[in-house]
């Protein structure tokens, strides 16, 4: 159930990290047709940094600005699912089924977040959607953090990678809450 867990939110990393390279954030699907035109008028200035202007298919440099700390806690959740991972098949015990079923639950929770996400960035960007929807991926990953920190598979809590997770994650949401801030205060 983890490494499920572990290959969609690696899936959804690697989708928008494409989407991020390339500038397109559609991949080609809007205005396919426009593309074959070799005869496009001013081509140069429909560029600004090889995005084109349309703002409802392409980020602008504050967006793409944006994007730099969602892919660090898209990075940071599939870090969270390894390590939980990883934490289980070293320490689980059968015994202790109550425990390993929290951890998995709240493990579940992590991918349909990160996609929530990862569908915010998209353009056209809402700024106060991907706010929101980066606290409540915070949230859930602070909770499985949590859940696995007071459980059997973390021996030594205090000494574990938890709290440098931790750290991580609050470092990208208030990075995120700074470059939202302005937006949500028009």
């Amino acid at each position: 159930m983890l490494t499920k867990n572990v290959d969609l939110v690696k899936d959804a990393h690697e989708e928008m990290e494409r989407a991020v390279e390339e500038c397109d954030p559609y991949h080609g699907l809007l205005n396919d047709d426009e593309e074959d035109n070799s005869d496009s008028h001013g081509d140069e200035q429909d560029h600004v940094l090889g995005c084109p202007n349309n703002q409802d298919s392409y980020w602008s440099e504050e967006d793409q600005e944006l994007i730099i700390p969602c892919l660090a806690l898209v990075r940071a959740s599939k870090a969270c699912l390894k390590k939980v991972r990883v934490s289980v098949a070293e320490n689980g015990k059968k015994d202790q089924v109550t425990q390993l079923d929290d951890i998995v639950d709240i493990s579940d929770e992590i991918s349909p977040s990160v996609d929530d996400l990862a569908l915010s960035i998209y353009p056209p960007m809402c700024y106060l959607t991907v706010r929101m929807s980066a606290a409540k991926l915070v949230s859930v990953l602070k909770k499985a953090l949590e859940i696995t920190k007071a459980s059997h598979v973390t021996p030594q809590p205090e000494d574990s990678w938890i709290p440098l997770l931790i750290n991580a994650i609050d470092h990208c949401m208030d990075r995120i809450k700074e470059l939202t801030q302005n937006e949500l205060e028009l």
